[in-house]
């Protein structure tokens, strides 16, 4: 029997959060996109964390010296080959002129605390996370009674939603006087004993809990002088409450008991509790209601598109599936899971008026959380390779929203850091900082954050044909990133640009990094020349500004401009081997012990390269790749394993890119999913860090990597199962997005039966490739086309509204099934 539904989107543990001193990275994530809760799990002393888009804390903005000059003794330095003393120029100027803005950090707002009283033991422990829904649960039985915990966060009526409930069981005797187990609730302080260590100032002042007529209202300070805090709101169901010592405990509630809670950032904490306490009180305490609600609008964004393999028998949990994972491949289970899982936690973490999905979702337990923040010379852009072909466009706009709203701040940088117009991006920000904050060369020499998140703004707009966004937001960013480089490049000799200096994220050559430092995150000398990254961007950059720029009627007097920087771009270097070279300087040698694929952007993220159209150069990335993957797993990281897998479907190679998600699942993955950035256990397939922090990202590229295997679109192309892993025998697709429509796809290796559904959603003209294995197809409904150049692509017009469906069933895949079945 096929899992149903309700099965497939569930996932189930055995065991409570158990990670000694930081729970919270074990517990299970609910959230509406503003307010996130980690639900640790345990039996009679439940610890919920709760966390707001909005608080954050710690940071701090210093006025920005003008050190422009700076640059033309980096280069000068550089052009003498002094390259060492050339990398640190900047940043040493920054420290000299005493600059000093720092990161903020996501400031966890308060612990919920439920709390039973034990009577026999429990047994018959579980918990469980409904993706669909939103809802985390955890259930047992003690003695003659089965309790069960239910809680989300509303994305309709913004609260927490906790009930409480119990049962009579069936092998007990009833319980005594009728009454219910006392339930206490409190609200407190983020237990700093959860939380990695941190210096002490960053602890919330001024803590008020004031208990009373079935309320708790609870208030703290963060270090900003901010005032945050919760009400809640505690309904005994047959039962009453008492207050002590700020808490409420529920006696008699036979029908449960029911709390709901609302919180603030920011305002005066009386006036923000009775302003919530108001709201709350207009809400009716009705579970059912409150869940029916707020599931519409989850499931919405949740079940936009789906991935099933077909699965039958019955659903494992999720140390179960570990379990089988670590025997060297990822169930097709656990596939599914993980792939449901990271568009659960992005939905989960953002919203269409609100902030971009954090690298820690909304589950940040500690309070200096490692790396933390927005970082935009990878982690954010995985975060969202998802979401359009996913289809979740409406959730996109919260990245544009942070980053536009920094402009100031980026115009600031680009003209005293370098001296030039435009906007630069420091890699990593956080709300309210877009200024330079991590003084290190690595970070300070890169130029091309601003051109990749273009990228962005223009496929949001690819997908969406979204005229006003276009005019007002994309444009005006990608025109401000490409003035920066019209004034910081420099043309050679040959009359191509140079661009100096050019980091490769995070990189270092090799013949500047071998036997620097024994540190793998340490980064010996990475300011060098003609990175093949940044060259990628800056093309991608210009034609896509020209492009929209001439679709918009915008900008007409810079057009010539733009197709002369673009004519002056070089073109890719190979090195001895063939393949592309990461830097476009010989006076830089490759370095593949390294887990960023920089220089692979031509082929993904980009579009710019491909087999059909430039084979050679297509091969020529491919054995970039080869090489990078031929070193140690011990330099990779968990989100570098996830992009790597990207980088194998486009190369067509389903058998490897699947390898990369077993190697993630085996070395990175905790028992509630999330995955980290590497391996604490020091197992050999990655990084040896200490300190392994939960990081979303490569969650998100998990879910982006299974949808590159499936389906690899472009403006004028799409490709249909690129990349299938032999193990996925059987399965469906639906909802995926190409820029002017919607794909469905279903398959059956076993009986050679393949199906795809493109409906356009606007005039959609494409050249359509379709994967070799299931044979001759047939292709029907509303359209016009030809045959492409090769047997399995043809060229098709599909007028809006219209459809096309392709099928096939192969008789030497019939055959094929008919030989494995005798075989058994």
């Amino acid at each position: 029997m096929s899992f149903q539904d309700q099965e497939r989107f569930k996932l189930r543990l055995k065991y409570p959060a158990s990670w000694p001193g930081n729970g919270w990275r074990e517990a299970l994530p609910v959230g509406n996109g503003r307010l996130g809760a980690a639900v640790y799990g345990a039996v009679y002393k439940e610890t919920v964390v709760l966390q707001h888009a909005e608080l954050w804390h710690g940071g701090r903005r210093s006025p920005l010296p003008d050190v422009a000059s700076s640059l033309a003794e980096t280069r000068a330095l550089m052009d003498r080959g002094e390259y060492d003393a050339a990398n640190r120029v900047l940043s040493e100027a920054l420290l000299a002129a005493g600059y000093d803005s720092e990161l903020y950090k996501p400031l966890p707002l308060a612990d919920l605390n439920i709390v039973m009283k034990p009577g026999k033991g429990f047994r018959r422990y579980a918990r469980e996370l409904d993706l669909a829904s939103g809802v985390a649960s955890v259930r047992g039985e003690d003695g003659n009674v089965a309790f069960r915990r239910d809680l989300f966060v509303s994305r309709a009526d913004d609260l927490l939603v906790c009930r409480i409930s119990f049962e009579e069981t069936a092998s007990e005797a009833a319980i005594p006087g009728g009454e219910a187990p006392e339930v206490e609730l409190g609200l407190t302080l983020h237990d700093p004993q959860q939380s990695r260590p941190f210096d002490s100032k960053l602890l919330p002042t001024c803590v008020d809990r004031l208990a009373a007529d079935g309320y708790i209202r609870y208030a703290a300070r963060s270090v900003d002088g901010t005032d945050f805090g919760v009400v809640l709101k505690v309904v005994p169901i047959g039962g009453r409450t008492e207050a002590a010592d700020g808490r409420l405990s529920a006696q008699g509630a036979s029908g449960g008991v029911l709390a709901l809670a609302a919180v603030f950032v920011g305002g005066d904490r009386h006036d923000e509790w009775r302003k919530l306490k108001e709201k709350l009180d207009a809400v009716e305490p009705d579970y059912g209601r409150l869940l029916a609600r707020h599931a519409v609008l989850h499931g919405e964004l949740f079940r936009s598109a789906d991935f099933s393999l077909e699965l039958e028998g019955s659903p494992r949990s999720n140390e179960e599936l570990l379990m089988a994972a670590y025997e060297g491949e990822t169930p097709n289970e656990l596939t599914e899971k993980m792939w449901a899982y990271g568009r659960y936690l992005f939905v989960s973490s953002t919203r269409e008026d609100g902030l971009p999905c954090p690298l820690y979702g909304l589950w940040c337990g500690d309070y200096d959380g490692l790396w933390s923040h927005h970082m935009a010379n990878e982690n954010v852009q995985m975060i969202y390779w998802h979401a359009l072909p996913g289809g979740l466009s409406a959730l996109v706009p919260a990245l544009f929203n942070h980053y536009d709203g920094l402009m100031d701040d980026f115009r600031d940088n680009a003209r005293k850091l370098f001296g030039c117009r435009g906007i630069y991006i420091p890699a990593g920000t956080t709300p309210g900082l877009g200024l330079p904050n991590q003084i290190v060369p690595v970070i300070m020499n890169w130029t091309g954050a601003a051109g990749w998140l273009a990228r962005h703004y223009y496929e949001y707009y690819s997908y969406t044909e979204d005229a006003a966004f276009l005019r007002d937001r994309a444009l005006p960013f990608m025109r401000e990133t490409a003035l920066f480089y019209e004034d910081f490049l420099t043309i050679g000799a040959d009359g191509r640009y140079r661009i100096y200096p050019s980091v490769s994220p995070e990189n270092s050559p090799g013949n500047f990094a071998a036997g620097r430092d024994a540190d793998q995150l340490a980064h010996p000398m990475p300011s060098a020349a003609d990175s093949a990254m940044d060259f990628a961007i800056l093309k991608e950059l210009l034609g896509n500004l020209l492009e929209g720029a001439q679709q918009a009627g915008m900008y007409e007097d810079e057009w010539s401009k733009w197709e002369d920087m673009a004519a002056r771009i070089p073109p890719y270097l190979l090195n001895q081997t063939g393949a592309v070279a990461e830097w476009g300087d010989v006076a830089f040698e490759d370095n593949d012990n390294h887990r960023h694929m920089s220089h692979i952007y031509p082929l993904f993220p980009g579009n710019e390269v491909d087999g059909q159209r430039q084979p050679e150069l297509f091969e020529a990335f491919a054995k970039a790749v080869r090489s990078r993957q031929t070193v140690g797993l011990s330099d990779q990281s968990g989100w570098s394993l996830a992009h790597m897998s990207h980088v194998y479907a486009r190369l067509e190679d389903g058998e490897r890119a699947m390898e990369c998600l077993d190697l993630l699942t085996r070395s990175c993955l905790l028992p509630n999913l999330f995955l980290l950035h590497n391996d604490w256990r020091n197992m050999g397939i990655c990084l040896d860090f200490a300190e392994a922090p939960f990081q979303i990202d490569a969650n998100m590229g998990f879910t982006s990597a299974v949808q590159e295997m499936l389906l690899q679109a472009s403006p004028g192309r799409i490709s249909l199962l690129p990349a299938l892993p032999e193990r996925w025998r059987q399965g469906r697709a639906g909802g995926l997005r190409f820029p002017t429509g919607t794909v469905k796809l279903e398959w059956n290796a076993d009986t050679g039966h393949f199906r795809a559904e493109l409906k356009a959603l606007r005039d959609t003209a494409a050249i359509v490739r379709i994967p070799g294995r299931f044979g001759a197809c047939g292709w029907h409904g509303d359209w016009n086309g030809e045959t492409g150049t090769d047997s399995g692509a043809i060229s098709v017009a599909i007028p809006a509204d219209g459809t096309l469906t392709i099928t096939a069933a192969a008789p030497d895949s019939l055959a094929a099934a008919h030989e494995r079945s005798d075989a058994r």
